[in-house]
């Protein structure tokens, strides 16, 4: 899914017939980096990204595309726990399609309507209006969406611990820094709260080394 495949109808046309107009493939190259970047935590090369998609989104005057793009960037966010207001798709929401706006509302941790959760990605209906088990959550292949789910899920209080290991896990794995600084915080947290003083130890030297600058 890489949060929401915003130009995979339009870029199908790639593996076959007539050549596509360039700025599907501009377009989606910098979406895909803005990604890369944001999840990394190069905040300034994801936000040029942005912009240069953005730019060339805005050249075919369809706000449908616009919107998707903007909701890549804030899944992005969601996976890294920044649950902040959607501001740029809600500027184009009335020209969103149903299926942009339920997913919206899904990074938002909103109900959903039955009909809504039907439009959301494969991966994300799993964990839309119910009680997720951990191994629902472990069967999202793609481990952005994977974070996205169980981010969903503690935006609304419904996250496990092991989901929450999970998760932080997952952007280990995938060495995306900014999503793990904010889990491992989320984990340090309950371990301080526990009083686990060991455990929290623990986390904040990972923690540290996740921060250092090189």
């Amino acid at each position: 899914m890489r949060a929401v495949l915003v130009l995979a109808a339009l870029l199908a046309a790639c593996a076959s017939g007539p050549t596509p107009p360039a700025w599907q493939a501009d377009a989606k190259g910098a979406l895909d980096r803005a990604t890369t970047a944001y999840l990394a935590g190069e905040t300034k090369a994801s936000d040029a990204e942005m912009e240069r998609a953005r730019h060339t989104l805005a050249s075919t005057g369809r706000a449908d595309l616009l919107a998707r793009a903007e909701l890549m960037r804030c899944a992005a966010r969601v996976a890294s726990l920044v649950f902040e207001p959607c501001e740029r798709f809600e500027a184009l929401r009335a020209d969103a399609p149903a299926a942009e706006r339920a997913y919206a509302d899904h990074l938002a941790a909103r109900p959903l309507a039955r009909e809504d959760i039907a439009r959301l990605p494969a991966a994300q209906q799993a964990v839309a209006g119910g009680e997720p088990s951990l191994a629902s959550v472990q069967s999202i292949e793609d481990p952005q969406s994977r974070l996205i789910a169980v981010a969903v899920l503690f935006q609304a209080g419904k996250a496990s611990p092991p989901m929450i290991d999970m998760a932080t896990e997952t952007a280990s794995s995938q060495g995306w820094r900014r999503p793990l600084l904010a889990w491992l915080k989320v984990q340090a947290l309950r371990a301080e709260k526990a009083g686990d003083a060991a455990e929290t130890q623990r986390l904040q030297r990972r923690i540290a080394l996740v921060e250092e600058k090189r």
